[in-house]
């Protein structure tokens, strides 16, 4: 690894490891749209995915305009949030909402790392005096917290409400069953008496 002498050597180290997160994501998102089954869960997942190719090109124009090569660098911490992801996946229930929930919390921490990177990158090239370059990191910036809110939306308005059903249904059901087995314990008790009495 090169000697960091200043800070856009620290810029360059930065946007290496986003570089190196989004194309991860870029093989990821699939994988997570295909096992959602909201059908708005599923299409959120789908037009990120669109999104972080558009997001991979402005990286692109950014290590041109800066003069260096964005390659060469592994982001561990996309690595340990796609392979929590990925145990998201291998999970089963009977209950899709409940697997939809975990998939958005999954996506939401990854949004949130990616967030939290782009608003480091911007402060630095901003620092800098790179103007275009910090257009380009908002523009994406932008596209994220978009990303997340909607990811929020639909996970409060549609996926958990479905995954809280799913558990008062069972909850009645439970209740019911404990309901049929006090009623059938007191009418044993009862014949059980009646069988005395006649003895």
């Amino acid at each position: 690894m090169a000697e960091i002498t200043s800070l856009q050597n620290v810029l360059e180290e930065e946007l290496r490891d986003i570089f190196n997160a989004e194309n991860q994501l870029l093989k990821a998102l699939p994988k997570m749209a295909k096992h959602a089954s909201n059908e708005n869960l599923r299409g959120a997942f789908q037009a990120h995915l669109a999104e972080t190719e558009g997001q991979v090109e402005r990286l692109h124009r950014i290590g041109e305009l800066l003069n260096f090569k964005l390659g060469g660098k592994v982001c561990k911490a996309m690595q340990g949030l796609i392979e929590e992801g990925k145990e998201v996946l291998e999970e089963e229930s009977s209950e899709p909402a409940l697997l939809d929930a975990m998939l958005i919390g999954a996506a939401q921490r990854v949004e949130h790392y990616e967030m939290a990177a782009y608003g480091t990158a911007i402060a630095m090239a901003r620092q800098l005096g790179f103007d275009e370059v910090v257009e380009l990191l908002e523009e994406t910036l932008g596209e994220e917290e978009v990303a997340d809110e909607k990811l929020s939306t639909i996970s409060e308005s549609e996926v958990l409400t479905q995954a809280g059903l799913g558990s008062e249904e069972e909850t009645e059901e439970e209740d019911e069953d404990n309901v049929k087995k006090s009623t059938s314990a007191k009418r044993n008790g009862k014949n059980r008496g009646e069988t005395r009495e006649r003895l």
